[in-house]
């Protein structure tokens, strides 16, 4: 299991899963359960894992990723449990061979950690300091990509607008022409944090070709006052001004983001806030969390802690905002054209195939599976709660 602990409910979700292995464990002596990720950085976490799990072979955290080969050996061999958990997570490692499960989409992490130290989240305990990985490495890892047929990279990192700050290597808009130059079709990217959000990325956004017109800008409240209790580093009407530059240098991105609903200290007019920046930006969609304490964070020792059925009713008007202007958006695309990435074959109707926009919003549409991994002109005929549906028009790529 490779495991994330940014939410409560994420990590009990996987400790009950591990638990589950246990009775196929006994009918199975021999297999192995290995468990990785944010959750065993945890301070304390190793140790539960060795008192409460005995079934488990192996537990690593994130910084030793590439020594999984090495701990499978050492378990196999030795038959004893191998459990590798290490403080010192400021080491980059290149090379590692890498399987992908598809092969016209791929995920490439470009840094690790995060500096921000938002008051609700672990990330930085856990994950430690940003390291970015050096460019060279990153375009020739993306021009093997495209050279083996990925259609479609995603770059990934806590926060990619502050990519090379640390080394000094170079700047994600920079990083992000160089890119462009491996003749990569689609370059997207998560996850951008407001404060950074530079002049020169938006430009660089609205002048390459390979990035799709979308960026996910997590802003997480609407209100002044809670944005500085979580320790954002801006304010509303600095978010609203970086969205205005976004849409006047590329006025058909879509935009999409994170709220946590029932901050400590939320008061009703700090949530209409919330409900009245949603309105201003008009967002494709959004992720809508209710806050949960994580320990070892700032946030989990506030007072003023919501009534659960208060944050139930907020997060519920929020969704029904949301929902209402998603529907709008979609309803008004009908009769354009998006380039479709073909995923696969509809889950609902076995004669549609399924993928998604430029905008990155999923699009249905009569094919043939052949055109999975292709790029299909489809026009936009119609649009269900948050989906579209179209015809395919002319030739895929």
């Amino acid at each position: 299991f490779n495991t994330c602990c940014i939410r409560d409910n994420a990590e009990r979700k996987a400790l009950g899963n591990i638990t589950w292995l246990k009775e196929i464990k006994r009918v199975r002596p021999h297999m192995l359960i290995g468990v990785c990720g944010c959750m065993m950085q945890q301070q304390g976490m190793a140790e539960k894992i060795l008192a409460q799990y005995p079934f488990v072979d192996i537990a690593f955290g994130t910084g030793n990723f590439y020594r999984l080969g090495e701990f499978l050996l050492e378990a196999i061999d030795t038959g004893s449990r191998v459990i590798r958990v290490s403080d010192d997570d400021s080491t980059l490692f290149e090379g590692t061979p890498i399987s992908r499960m598809a092969d016209h989409k791929a995920y490439v992490a470009i840094m690790h950690g995060c500096n921000n130290y938002c008051t609700y989240c672990i990330v930085p305990y856990v994950r430690g300091r940003e390291r970015s990985r050096k460019a060279d490495d990153i375009v020739r890892e993306v021009a093997c990509l495209q050279q083996s047929g990925v259609k479609e990279i995603t770059l990934l990192g806590q926060n990619v607008n502050s990519f090379g700050t640390d080394t000094g290597d170079t700047t994600f808009p920079k990083l992000l022409r160089r890119l462009e130059g491996t003749g990569i079709s689609r370059i997207r990217f998560i996850t951008s944090h407001p404060k950074d959000l530079s002049d020169a990325l938006i430009e660089e956004m609205a002048r390459n070709k390979a990035i799709c017109p979308h960026m996910h800008l997590p802003v997480q409240s609407g209100s002044d006052r809670i944005l500085r209790a979580m320790n954002r580093r801006y304010t509303a009407e600095e978010y609203l001004r970086k969205v205005h530059l976004l849409r006047q240098a590329w006025p058909d991105i879509g935009l999409t983001t994170d709220f946590i609903v029932a901050f400590p200290g939320e008061t009703e007019a700090d949530f209409e806030d919330t409900l009245s920046l949603v309105r201003s930006v008009r967002y494709d969609s959004a992720f809508t969390f209710i806050f949960s304490p994580r320990a070892g964070t700032r946030a989990a020792t506030l007072p003023g802690r919501i009534d659960p059925d208060v944050a139930t009713g907020r997060i519920e008007r929020l969704i029904a905002e949301q929902e209402a202007m998603t529907a709008d958006i979609l309803a008004g695309m009908k009769g354009a054209c998006a380039h479709v990435l073909v995923d696969g074959v509809s889950r609902r109707r076995s004669t549609q195939l399924t993928g998604k926009s430029e905008r990155n919003l999923s699009v249905n549409f009569t094919g043939d599976k052949s055109l999975v991994g292709s790029i299909v002109p489809v026009i936009i005929e119609g649009a269900g709660s948050n989906t579209l549906r179209g015809k395919m028009k002319g030739d895929a790529t």
